[in-house]
């Protein structure tokens, strides 16, 4: 199966670490987890103009197959780029699987961008299994919920977290 082009947003300066979590589990062996980072496509310098960033950001998001987005607890005060490459996600309706770096199964309000509440987007825990599981299946069902005119949050069933050995 080929990998899914992962667009991944997150906070830079206080979750980088997960970010680089996600690409050491898919250059270990041990771990199901496979994905196309978009972001390997191009560098951009910290000294680029917002312009620049953002030109840069809209080509890797037209690269992709999903959106990723980790959720910590500052995301979402973040407005210069995270909301902005939110709003340009839903706006290509990209598949958005939201990350909780908490821990939590389902969309929590407290630290959810309010931008993707009630936005049609699956929320999961960071661990590697369901990340993989959710970036693999979601654009498909997606497709589905989208075509039905669903347009809420969704999180997988204990069910799911059992087979996947949780």
């Amino acid at each position: 199966m080929a990998n899914t082009a992962c667009y991944t947003c997150f906070d830079g300066d206080t979750d980088m670490h997960y970010y680089n979590l996600m690409k050491a589990w898919h250059k270990n062996g041990k771990f199901n987890f496979t994905f196309d980072n978009v972001h390997d496509l191009e560098q951009v310098r910290d000294s680029s103009t917002e312009e620049t960033i953002k030109r840069s950001l809209r080509r890797r998001l037209n690269a992709s197959d999903v959106f990723v987005v980790l959720i910590g607890t500052s995301t979402r005060n973040l407005y210069k780029f995270v909301r902005w490459e939110i709003e340009v996600a839903i706006s290509m309706d990209l598949p958005i699987v939201a990350i909780n770096l908490d821990g939590n199964r389902r969309l929590n309000y407290d630290l959810c961008p309010p931008i993707l509440r009630n936005t049609l987007a699956i929320h999961v825990p960071f661990s590697p299994d369901i990340v993989n599981f959710a970036i693999t299946n979601w654009p498909y069902s997606h497709k589905q919920h989208k075509a039905e005119g669903k347009s809420i949050d969704y999180y997988y069933t204990d069910s799911t977290y059992s087979q996947l050995g949780y």
